[in-house]
This record gives C-alpha cells, sequence and structure tokens, in this order.
C-alpha cells in the first residue's frame, strides 16, 4: 500500500498524488491502467496480429539458394587468394562520425542507430570506410586484403535487380605505395577474372580518371566547388537520359545551360587509346594540367590491360563518373551487356515444393534489370583523414556486387531447370530391411572420419523406396545399400543415383572406392 503524498506516472509523464484515504485496490486499478496503455502502444498493428514478413529491402536465402551463393562466392575467393589478398573483418558499426563526410550525397543513405547512452553509432555503409579506418588505426601502410561482409543502405529496393537495404559486398584493395596504374589495372583483372568465372554473359568494364573528369568540369567553367555535386549528377547517366541529367545541373545545382551544354558534349564520349588521343588533341581539355596528367595515366593503365589480355572487354568511358567523394584517380565499373531481362517469377526462386520468398509491394517493377555488377577506383586520401597527423596510405581496390550476380545465376538456374543442391552430402546410406540401424550408424562413422560427407535417414525402419527418392531429390551423388546379406559377406552396394547402376564393394575397400568416384567426377565438372 502506498504512503500518503506517494505518487504514480500518469499518461502525460508527469505525476498524480494519491488522496490518503485512496486503498491499495485504487493503486492496483490505476497501475494497471497505465500498463494497458503502454501495451497498446507497443502493439505491432491496431488488430494486435503480428505480420510476419522480412523488413523493406531484405529477404531470406532457401537451402538451394545458399548452395548457390556459396558456389558463387568460393569462386570469387579463389580470385581473390590467386592474387595474394588476405582477409580482415570489421565491425558492422562504426562511429558515426568515422562515416559521415565520405559519400557525398550518399550519406543521407547512412542508417543511424538510436544512441544507447553511449557512443553514437552507424551501420556500415560499405567496407571501404572502415577499411580505411582499420589502416589508420593500426598504422598499416601496406596490405592487399579482401573482405565479405553485409553494408546497410536506406536506399529505394528493388529486389529482382539486386538493390537491397542489406546485402553482402565482396571488396579487394591494394594499399601501398607502388608505381603507377600497377595495382589499379590488377584490380580491373580481377573483375575481369570473377565474370568470366561465373559465366554471366558479355560484359564491358568501364573506365574513367577523376583528374579527367575535373580537369573537364574546370575547363568548361564548373566552380571547383561544385565539382563533387556534378560528379553525383554525371554518375546518373547510366540510369537517366542526358536531357534528364541536364536539367538536374541546371535547375538543382545551378549550373548555366552554356556550360552544362559543354559537359554533354564530352561525357557522351567512349572508346580505347583513340579516346585519349582525341582528348589530348583536344584544345579545351589538353591546355588544363590535371585532364592532361588524368589522360596519361589512362594511356598506361589501357598499355597494361592489354598486356592482362583484357583490353578487349574494357572502355574507357567519359560518362563514368562514381559520386562518392573519396575517389581520386581511375574509377572503373562493370556493366553487363549480354543479360536478357527476365520476368519476376523466373527469378523469385519458386519450385515445386520450396518455400516462396516473400517480397514486399514496391520493392521492384516485376523485371530483372540488372545495372553495374562491380565498381571502384583508386582513393589515395581517405586514410589520412583519420590519421592524427594526415599521414595518406595510397589505396585502389573494387567491390564485386554479388547480389546482382547471384539475381543472374538463379534466374539463368531456373530458366534452364537445373537441379539445384540444398546440402553438400556426398553418400546416403540406405537399409533395404528392417532392424539395421546399428548397422547404418557405423556405416555412417566410418565414412565422416574418413572425411566423406554422410547421411542416413532419422528412423529406426525406413522404406528403401523413400530413402533413393530423397537421395534423387536432394541429388546426392551416390547412395549405400545395406541388407542382411551384404552384412553376412562383408560388403555393401554402392549405387549412382543419377544412372541407379550398383556395384558390389568390400567394405575394407569402400573409403577408396567412393574417394576414385567423387575425384573423377569433380575432375570431370571442372575440366
Amino acid at each position: 500500500m502506498s504512503a500518503c503524498g506517494d505518487g504514480v506516472v500518469n499518461e502525460g509523464g508527469g505525476t498524480e498524488q494519491l488522496n490518503c484515504s485512496s486503498d491499495a485496490q485504487q493503486h492496483v486499478e490505476i497501475t494497471q491502467a497505465l500498463k494497458n496503455v503502454r501495451l497498446k502502444a507497443d502493439e505491432p498493428n491496431s488488430s494486435g496480429k503480428l505480420v510476419l514478413k522480412t523488413p523493406k529491402g531484405t529477404r531470406d536465402y532457401h537451402p538451394y539458394q545458399m548452395m548457390l551463393r556459396r558456389s558463387m562466392l568460393d569462386k570469387i575467393v579463389s580470385c581473390f587468394e590467386r592474387h595474394g589478398a588476405e582477409n580482415i573483418d570489421t565491425p558492422v558499426f562504426e562511429l558515426k562520425d568515422v562515416l559521415t563526410g565520405k559519400y557525398g550525397e550518399d550519406s543521407k543513405l547512412i542508417y543511424d542507430l538510436a544512441d544507447q547512452g553511449g557512443e553514437i553509432l552507424a551501420l556500415r555503409y560499405d567496407l571501404t570506410v572502415p577499411f580505411a579506418r582499420y589502416l589508420a588505426m593500426g598504422k598499416i601502410s601496406n596490405i592487399k586484403r579482401y573482405q565479405i561482409a553485409k553494408v546497410y543502405r536506406r536506399d529505394n529496393p528493388a529486389m529482382t535487380r539486386g538493390r537491397y537495404r542489406e546485402f553482402l559486398q565482396c571488396d579487394f584493395d591494394i594499399a601501398g605505395q607502388y608505381d603507377p596504374m600497377i595495382p589499379d589495372v590488377e584490380c580491373a583483372k580481377i573483375v575481369d577474372e570473377i565474370l568470366l568465372s561465373l559465366d554471366v554473359g558479355e560484359f564491358v568494364i568501364k573506365v574513367n580518371h577523376r583528374k579527367i573528369l575535373d580537369g573537364l568540369f574546370e575547363a568548361c567553367g564548373v566552380p571547383v566547388e561544385k565539382f563533387r555535386s556534378i560528379c553525383s549528377a554525371v554518375d546518373k547517366l547510366d540510369k537517366s537520359p542526358w536531357p534528364e541529367v541536364k536539367a538536374e545541373m541546371i535547375k538543382e545545382k545551378g549550373l548555366s545551360e552554356e556550360v552544362a551544354d559543354k559537359i554533354g558534349e564530352y561525357v557522351k564520349l567512349n572508346g580505347k587509346d583513340d579516346l585519349v588521343e582525341q582528348l589530348l588533341s583536344d584544345p579545351l581539355i589538353s591546355a588544363n594540367k590535371a585532364a592532361k596528367e588524368g589522360l596519361e595515366s589512362m594511356r598506361l593503365f589501357l598499355r597494361y590491360a592489354e598486356l592482362y589480355s583484357i583490353l578487349p572487354r574494357v572502355s574507357f568511358d567519359m560518362s563514368l563518373a562514381r559520386g562518392l567523394d573519396y575517389y581520386t584517380g581511375i574509377i572503373f565499373e562493370s556493366v553487363l551487356t549480354g543479360i536478357q531481362n527476365l520476368p519476376k517469377e523466373e527469378v523469385s526462386g519458386k519450385k515445386k515444393k520450396k518455400p516462396p520468398t516473400k517480397t514486399n509491394e514496391g520493392d521492384d517493377d516485376g523485371s530483372l534489370g540488372i545495372g553495374s555488377v562491380a565498381g571502384g577506383g583508386r582513393y589515395d586520401n581517405l586514410v589520412g583523414m583519420f590519421d592524427a597527423k594526415g599521414k595518406s596510405v595510397p589505396c585502389v581496390g573494387v567491390s564485386i556486387g554479388v547480389e546482382r550476380l547471384f539475381s543472374i545465376l538463379e534466374a539463368k538456374a531456373i530458366a534452364e531447370q537445373r537441379s539445384l543442391r540444398t546440402s553438400a552430402t556426398e553418400v546416403y546410406v540406405a537399409s533395404a530391411q528392417k532392424g539395421l540401424l546399428e548397422e547404418r550408424m557405423k556405416l555412417c562413422q566410418l565414412l565422416w572420419e574418413n572425411n566423406v560427407k554422410a547421411e542416413q535417414s532419422y528412423k529406426g525402419n525406413p522404406k528403401l523406396l523413400a530413402q533413393l527418392q530423397f537421395c534423387e531429390e536432394r541429388c546426392i551423388p551416390l547412395a549405400i545399400v545395406l541388407g542382411e546379406s551384404e552384412i553376412q559377406q562383408g560388403v555393401v552396394k554402392l549405387r549412382d543415383v543419377v544412372s541407379r547402376s550398383e556395384k558390389t564393394i568390400k567394405r575394407d575397400g569402400l573409403i577408396d572406392e567412393i574417394k576414385n568416384i567423387l575425384r573423377t567426377r569433380a575432375q570431370d565438372s571442372s575440366s
């Protein structure tokens, strides 16, 4: 019971004094009423029913999708490691001050975290800025690293196009003071190798240089303080026609129509060495020091690209701008040129006996329209922004758009009606008769201790047909069929699940036989 003068909190957050004549029951009723108000405010919706859906811009991945993603990531990691990269990881959230001021107009897409009475934090927007913080904090001046982790952006999602608010990034970066364009062209080489290995069709690696763009803007009469905002406008040319970009430059960025038209003459150009020579002979561009330095660097880049056999798929494209503020030199972006638009149903992952992937209304327009699948560039000053003495570590890197690539690979697998495995099981241990559970368990133990991926039914006496159907549905390549007669003879029947052919194998030679079969199949699939 409350003493005379004690208070209870009212709905407005203040207190009301209890009358001395009030009894304990009145206090309980008031407290319960206030609790009901709070509970009602916390209900997920007016009906009180929880709506089961993923947040907008996110998705679940089913087992068959995860197997496809794992295969894709294995090829990407293999490429990174073939080029000598080391793996690191960083926190999923950073101090907000670390992230702000690094992304230009895209800074508004950063997810802020609520203040928990401590540090002001935000979810990471990309892996590049955290990597620069990692270098500055650890006083690291040389490293070749890769990182695969989720990042978060408050973007307008388009699910079937692989654009999400939570998504995986795959980054490769080279940090250190090296001779011009040697690390830069290797980043483009890595993009080329990955896209070829994933077999996603024809593609082009667009390249440009920030010095060329800045020199162009200066020569055309753009004020220095507007370079980055105009760069962000030019960056939209892959999604919007020139008249829309021009209108943004004039109405939103404050450029004159004459200056915008001058820029428009150049950002429509693309080529290779021929474009470099054309611009070097252009009086307006060649008279600008920054532009001339950028063109000389581009000439060297294209020369190295030819040595690495990637030049046929490289295009010097003046419309490529990449709006992020931290780029200082070469920039590149890879776009698929052979992808066809596919209807939404073909990329949703829906198959018989598979759970549907729930998306959110308004997330996309129902077609697969893929934008860039890789992008990056040189950022020589970013690390210095975190160093107390302003010490810079030159860096260049590339990010692989794994979500967009996965959308393509999933659509391709479903369109080709390929069976998608959901596990890596190599051998299924089956019994042909009742009472053989312990014998199956002994065989599983033998396979596991010899590093063979194996499983069995969790029923004591499963039907043989059901076990074999399970193997076929899960695309398990081999099955061991065990019966009373096989146990007495010290043998097993090894079944090829696809061809349904069987052969009798002695138990002491079973492991070698299985590994030989699996090794041969692996060699055949890779050739």
